[in-house]
Protein backbone atom coordinates (compact mmCIF):
# COMPACT_ATOMS: atom_id res chain seq x y z
CA UNK A 1 0.00 0.00 0.00
CA UNK A 2 2.72 2.53 1.11
CA UNK A 3 4.47 1.90 -2.60
CA UNK A 4 1.25 1.88 -4.52
CA UNK A 5 0.48 5.53 -2.63
CA UNK A 6 4.37 7.03 -3.11
CA UNK A 7 3.80 5.93 -6.67
CA UNK A 8 0.64 7.42 -7.49
CA UNK A 9 1.76 11.12 -5.62
CA UNK A 10 4.67 11.04 -7.71
CA UNK A 11 2.47 10.51 -10.76
CA UNK A 12 0.03 13.18 -8.63
CA UNK A 13 2.85 15.76 -8.76
CA UNK A 14 4.00 14.95 -12.46
CA UNK A 15 0.34 16.09 -13.13
CA UNK A 16 0.21 19.24 -11.51
CA UNK A 17 2.99 20.67 -12.79
CA UNK A 18 2.06 19.31 -16.38
CA UNK A 19 -1.01 21.33 -15.65
CA UNK A 20 0.28 24.43 -14.55
CA UNK A 21 2.65 25.06 -17.11
CA UNK A 22 -0.78 24.64 -19.04
CA UNK A 23 -2.62 27.13 -17.59
CA UNK A 24 0.76 29.36 -16.91
CA UNK A 25 0.75 29.52 -21.03
CA UNK A 26 -2.97 29.88 -21.79
CA UNK A 27 -3.86 32.48 -19.76
CA UNK A 28 -1.40 34.25 -21.58
CA UNK A 29 -2.98 33.62 -25.03
CA UNK A 30 -5.73 35.05 -24.46
CA UNK A 31 -6.92 38.40 -25.94
CA UNK A 32 -5.95 41.32 -24.12
CA UNK A 33 -3.48 43.20 -21.52
CA UNK A 34 -4.00 42.72 -17.74
CA UNK A 35 -1.77 46.00 -17.57
CA UNK A 36 -4.05 47.68 -19.87
CA UNK A 37 -7.31 47.00 -18.00
CA UNK A 38 -5.72 47.49 -14.68
CA UNK A 39 -4.16 50.88 -15.70
CA UNK A 40 -7.40 52.15 -17.86
CA UNK A 41 -7.83 52.66 -21.60
CA UNK A 42 -6.41 56.32 -21.32
CA UNK A 43 -3.03 55.20 -19.97
CA UNK A 44 -0.09 56.54 -21.31
CA UNK A 45 2.84 54.31 -22.92
CA UNK A 46 4.99 54.62 -19.61
CA UNK A 47 2.29 54.16 -17.30
CA UNK A 48 1.38 50.85 -18.74
CA UNK A 49 5.36 50.44 -18.89
CA UNK A 50 5.14 51.01 -14.93
CA UNK A 51 1.95 48.35 -14.58
CA UNK A 52 4.08 46.06 -16.36
CA UNK A 53 6.93 45.90 -14.30
CA UNK A 54 5.12 46.16 -11.23
CA UNK A 55 3.12 43.15 -12.23
CA UNK A 56 6.18 40.98 -13.24
CA UNK A 57 4.89 40.83 -16.75
CA UNK A 58 8.35 42.68 -18.25
CA UNK A 59 9.94 39.58 -17.14
CA UNK A 60 10.89 36.80 -20.18
CA UNK A 61 8.31 34.23 -19.91
CA UNK A 62 10.44 31.72 -18.60
CA UNK A 63 11.56 33.65 -15.67
CA UNK A 64 7.71 34.55 -14.96
CA UNK A 65 6.80 30.54 -14.86
CA UNK A 66 10.04 29.93 -12.83
CA UNK A 67 8.85 32.39 -10.06
CA UNK A 68 5.18 31.00 -10.44
CA UNK A 69 6.39 27.13 -9.31
CA UNK A 70 8.74 28.82 -6.72
CA UNK A 71 5.57 30.91 -4.79
CA UNK A 72 3.43 27.88 -5.44
CA UNK A 73 6.02 25.90 -3.64
CA UNK A 74 5.67 27.57 -0.77
CA UNK A 75 1.77 28.00 -0.60
CA UNK A 76 2.07 32.09 -2.30
CA UNK A 77 -0.50 32.02 -5.06
CA UNK A 78 0.35 36.07 -5.67
CA UNK A 79 -2.11 38.74 -5.28
CA UNK A 80 -5.18 39.91 -7.75
CA UNK A 81 -4.59 41.77 -10.37
CA UNK A 82 -8.11 43.01 -10.18
CA UNK A 83 -8.20 43.39 -6.41
CA UNK A 84 -4.65 43.65 -4.81
CA UNK A 85 -6.10 41.06 -2.57
CA UNK A 86 -4.11 37.75 -1.60
CA UNK A 87 -5.16 35.02 -4.14
CA UNK A 88 -5.06 32.98 -0.91
CA UNK A 89 -7.89 35.27 0.98
CA UNK A 90 -10.15 35.15 -2.14
CA UNK A 91 -9.91 31.83 -2.02
CA UNK A 92 -10.63 30.99 1.61
CA UNK A 93 -14.03 33.19 1.08
CA UNK A 94 -15.06 31.46 -2.04
CA UNK A 95 -14.18 28.15 -2.58
CA UNK A 96 -15.88 27.09 0.87
CA UNK A 97 -19.52 27.88 -1.07
CA UNK A 98 -18.48 25.53 -3.81
CA UNK A 99 -17.12 22.71 -1.67
CA UNK A 100 -20.37 22.51 0.39
CA UNK A 101 -22.57 23.14 -2.90
CA UNK A 102 -20.76 20.22 -4.96
CA UNK A 103 -20.69 17.92 -1.64
CA UNK A 104 -24.26 18.66 -0.99
CA UNK A 105 -25.02 18.07 -4.59
CA UNK A 106 -22.97 14.64 -4.54
CA UNK A 107 -24.79 13.50 -1.48
CA UNK A 108 -28.51 14.20 -2.94
CA UNK A 109 -27.21 12.75 -6.52
CA UNK A 110 -25.82 9.46 -5.25
CA UNK A 111 -29.47 8.91 -2.29
CA UNK A 112 -31.54 9.50 -5.46
CA UNK A 113 -29.57 7.88 -8.25
CA UNK A 114 -28.46 4.56 -5.80
CA UNK A 115 -31.82 4.15 -4.75
CA UNK A 116 -33.71 5.01 -8.23
CA UNK A 117 -30.85 2.61 -10.26
CA UNK A 118 -31.82 -0.30 -7.69
CA UNK A 119 -35.18 -0.27 -8.41
CA UNK A 120 -34.82 -0.44 -11.45
CA UNK A 121 -33.13 -2.95 -11.29
CA UNK A 122 -34.87 -4.79 -9.19
CA UNK A 123 -38.05 -4.31 -10.59
CA UNK A 124 -37.32 -4.31 -14.14
CA UNK A 125 -39.92 -4.19 -16.73
CA UNK A 126 -42.06 -2.72 -14.76
CA UNK A 127 -43.28 1.15 -13.87
CA UNK A 128 -40.50 1.41 -11.06
CA UNK A 129 -38.05 0.90 -13.64
CA UNK A 130 -39.98 2.71 -16.61
CA UNK A 131 -40.15 5.74 -14.03
CA UNK A 132 -36.33 5.59 -13.25
CA UNK A 133 -35.14 6.00 -16.89
CA UNK A 134 -37.77 8.68 -17.80
CA UNK A 135 -35.86 10.60 -14.53
CA UNK A 136 -32.31 9.92 -15.79
CA UNK A 137 -33.30 10.25 -19.76
CA UNK A 138 -34.80 14.01 -18.30
CA UNK A 139 -31.88 14.53 -15.75
CA UNK A 140 -29.21 14.07 -18.50
CA UNK A 141 -31.46 15.89 -21.31
CA UNK A 142 -32.51 18.79 -19.91
CA UNK A 143 -30.10 22.21 -19.66
CA UNK A 144 -29.45 22.92 -16.08
CA UNK A 145 -29.41 26.45 -16.25
CA UNK A 146 -32.98 26.41 -17.85
CA UNK A 147 -33.31 23.65 -14.97
CA UNK A 148 -32.24 26.37 -12.26
CA UNK A 149 -34.94 29.21 -13.96
CA UNK A 150 -38.13 27.50 -13.75
CA UNK A 151 -37.02 25.98 -10.09
CA UNK A 152 -36.06 29.70 -9.19
CA UNK A 153 -39.80 30.50 -10.88
CA UNK A 154 -41.82 28.45 -9.58
CA UNK A 155 -40.43 26.22 -6.25
CA UNK A 156 -39.14 29.71 -5.05
CA UNK A 157 -40.86 32.68 -6.51
CA UNK A 158 -44.58 31.16 -7.03
CA UNK A 159 -44.28 28.71 -3.97
CA UNK A 160 -41.97 29.80 -1.72
CA UNK A 161 -40.42 26.92 -0.73
CA UNK A 162 -36.76 28.12 -1.13
CA UNK A 163 -35.14 31.12 -1.18
CA UNK A 164 -34.30 32.42 -4.55
CA UNK A 165 -31.39 33.40 -4.47
CA UNK A 166 -28.20 34.18 -1.29
CA UNK A 167 -25.96 32.18 1.21
CA UNK A 168 -25.41 31.71 4.24
CA UNK A 169 -22.61 30.00 5.91
CA UNK A 170 -22.25 26.61 6.91
CA UNK A 171 -20.48 27.67 9.98
CA UNK A 172 -22.42 30.35 11.42
CA UNK A 173 -26.04 28.58 10.76
CA UNK A 174 -25.66 25.00 9.73
CA UNK A 175 -29.44 24.35 9.08
CA UNK A 176 -30.36 27.62 7.43
CA UNK A 177 -27.00 26.80 4.98
CA UNK A 178 -28.19 23.81 3.96
CA UNK A 179 -31.68 25.16 3.49
CA UNK A 180 -30.26 27.61 0.91
CA UNK A 181 -27.77 25.51 -1.01
CA UNK A 182 -30.76 22.85 -1.06
CA UNK A 183 -32.53 23.87 -4.58
CA UNK A 184 -28.91 25.09 -6.32
CA UNK A 185 -27.63 21.66 -4.95
CA UNK A 186 -30.62 19.76 -6.64
CA UNK A 187 -30.25 21.54 -9.91
CA UNK A 188 -26.66 21.37 -9.75
CA UNK A 189 -26.59 17.43 -8.75
CA UNK A 190 -29.56 16.12 -11.64
CA UNK A 191 -27.16 15.35 -14.09
CA UNK A 192 -24.63 13.12 -11.60
CA UNK A 193 -28.07 11.67 -10.38
CA UNK A 194 -29.23 11.05 -13.68
CA UNK A 195 -25.70 9.02 -14.48
CA UNK A 196 -25.66 7.40 -11.05
CA UNK A 197 -28.85 6.10 -11.57
CA UNK A 198 -27.97 4.14 -14.98
CA UNK A 199 -24.93 2.79 -14.38
CA UNK A 200 -26.49 1.38 -10.97
CA UNK A 201 -29.12 -0.49 -12.42
CA UNK A 202 -27.07 -1.41 -15.31
CA UNK A 203 -24.46 -3.04 -13.02
CA UNK A 204 -27.01 -4.22 -10.95
CA UNK A 205 -28.42 -6.13 -13.45
CA UNK A 206 -24.94 -7.46 -14.49
CA UNK A 207 -24.43 -8.61 -11.06
CA UNK A 208 -28.18 -10.08 -10.66
CA UNK A 209 -27.27 -12.74 -14.02
CA UNK A 210 -24.12 -13.45 -11.92
CA UNK A 211 -23.12 -17.74 -10.68
CA UNK A 212 -22.89 -16.58 -7.32
CA UNK A 213 -26.14 -14.35 -6.45
CA UNK A 214 -28.00 -17.61 -7.93
CA UNK A 215 -26.16 -19.81 -5.61
CA UNK A 216 -27.13 -17.39 -2.80
CA UNK A 217 -30.94 -17.58 -4.28
CA UNK A 218 -30.19 -21.21 -4.49
CA UNK A 219 -29.63 -21.18 -0.75
CA UNK A 220 -32.30 -19.81 0.27
CA UNK A 221 -31.04 -16.56 1.79
CA UNK A 222 -33.50 -13.41 1.87
CA UNK A 223 -34.32 -11.79 -0.98
CA UNK A 224 -33.51 -8.74 0.52
CA UNK A 225 -30.30 -9.37 1.91
CA UNK A 226 -29.11 -10.69 -1.73
CA UNK A 227 -29.91 -7.70 -3.11
CA UNK A 228 -28.35 -5.74 -0.39
CA UNK A 229 -25.11 -7.67 0.23
CA UNK A 230 -24.57 -9.23 -3.02
CA UNK A 231 -25.93 -7.14 -6.00
CA UNK A 232 -25.65 -3.83 -4.81
CA UNK A 233 -22.48 -3.54 -2.92
CA UNK A 234 -20.61 -4.91 -5.40
CA UNK A 235 -22.16 -2.80 -8.06
CA UNK A 236 -21.55 -0.04 -6.01
CA UNK A 237 -17.86 0.01 -7.92
CA UNK A 238 -19.08 1.22 -11.05
CA UNK A 239 -20.68 4.44 -8.52
CA UNK A 240 -17.82 5.19 -6.42
CA UNK A 241 -15.86 5.73 -10.20
CA UNK A 242 -18.61 8.01 -11.52
CA UNK A 243 -18.53 9.77 -8.19
CA UNK A 244 -15.05 10.04 -8.05
CA UNK A 245 -14.76 11.61 -11.49
CA UNK A 246 -17.54 13.85 -11.40
CA UNK A 247 -17.14 15.33 -8.07
CA UNK A 248 -14.00 17.51 -9.17
CA UNK A 249 -16.28 18.01 -12.27
CA UNK A 250 -19.44 19.61 -10.06
CA UNK A 251 -16.28 21.70 -8.28
CA UNK A 252 -15.41 23.44 -11.34
CA UNK A 253 -18.67 23.23 -13.29
CA UNK A 254 -20.77 25.23 -10.86
CA UNK A 255 -20.29 28.06 -12.51
CA UNK A 256 -23.58 28.54 -13.91
CA UNK A 257 -25.59 27.47 -11.19
CA UNK A 258 -24.10 29.82 -9.14
CA UNK A 259 -24.74 32.56 -11.28
CA UNK A 260 -28.17 31.93 -11.92
CA UNK A 261 -28.96 31.82 -7.72
CA UNK A 262 -26.06 34.72 -6.75
CA UNK A 263 -23.65 32.29 -4.65
CA UNK A 264 -20.45 34.07 -4.00
CA UNK A 265 -18.62 30.93 -4.75
CA UNK A 266 -15.99 29.66 -6.83
CA UNK A 267 -17.65 30.01 -10.28
CA UNK A 268 -18.15 33.72 -9.65
CA UNK A 269 -14.64 34.49 -8.66
CA UNK A 270 -13.35 32.27 -11.70
CA UNK A 271 -15.49 34.06 -14.25
CA UNK A 272 -14.35 37.73 -13.16
CA UNK A 273 -11.07 36.51 -13.43
CA UNK A 274 -10.96 35.53 -16.95
CA UNK A 275 -12.84 38.73 -17.89
CA UNK A 276 -10.70 41.03 -16.55
CA UNK A 277 -7.71 39.00 -17.51
CA UNK A 278 -6.25 38.30 -13.79
CA UNK A 279 -3.50 35.47 -14.43
CA UNK A 280 -3.14 35.25 -10.63
CA UNK A 281 -6.39 34.17 -9.88
CA UNK A 282 -6.55 31.76 -13.02
CA UNK A 283 -3.59 30.21 -12.66
CA UNK A 284 -4.67 29.24 -8.67
CA UNK A 285 -8.10 28.32 -10.08
CA UNK A 286 -7.02 25.86 -12.28
CA UNK A 287 -4.11 24.46 -9.66
CA UNK A 288 -6.89 24.36 -7.16
CA UNK A 289 -9.49 22.26 -9.31
CA UNK A 290 -6.38 20.05 -10.57
CA UNK A 291 -5.57 19.29 -7.03
CA UNK A 292 -8.93 18.03 -6.25
CA UNK A 293 -9.78 15.95 -9.25
CA UNK A 294 -6.21 14.64 -7.81
CA UNK A 295 -7.07 13.66 -4.17
CA UNK A 296 -10.93 12.93 -5.28
CA UNK A 297 -8.92 9.86 -8.12
CA UNK A 298 -6.55 9.01 -5.28
CA UNK A 299 -9.14 8.41 -2.66
CA UNK A 300 -11.43 6.46 -5.67
CA UNK A 301 -8.32 4.22 -6.05
CA UNK A 302 -8.06 3.43 -1.81
CA UNK A 303 -11.92 3.28 -1.53
CA UNK A 304 -12.18 -0.19 -4.23
CA UNK A 305 -10.42 -2.30 -1.43
CA UNK A 306 -12.67 -1.11 0.93
CA UNK A 307 -15.67 -1.57 -1.09
CA UNK A 308 -14.61 -4.93 -2.84
CA UNK A 309 -11.80 -7.05 -0.59
CA UNK A 310 -11.16 -9.12 -3.48
CA UNK A 311 -9.65 -5.78 -4.98
CA UNK A 312 -5.86 -5.14 -3.71
CA UNK A 313 -4.42 -1.64 -4.90
CA UNK A 314 -1.17 -1.96 -6.80
CA UNK A 315 -2.17 -5.17 -8.65
CA UNK A 316 -2.27 -7.87 -5.54
CA UNK A 317 -4.56 -10.58 -6.25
Amino acid sequence: MARYLLNKLWQSLVTLLLSALVVFVGVRALPGDPALALAGEEADPATLAATRADLGLDQPVVVQFWRFLVNLAHGDLGTSIRTGTPVTDLLAATLPVTVWLALYATVLAVIIGVAGGALAATYRGRWPEWLANGFSLAGLSVPHFWLGLLAILYLAVSLGLFPASGYVPVSENPLRALYYLTLPAVILGTGLAAVVMRQTRSSMLETLSTDYVRTARAKGLPRGKVLRDYALRNSLIVVVTIIGLQLGGLISGAVVTERIFGLPGFGKLTLDSVFSRDYPVIQAVVVVVTAAYILINLAVDVLYSVINPRIRVGGES
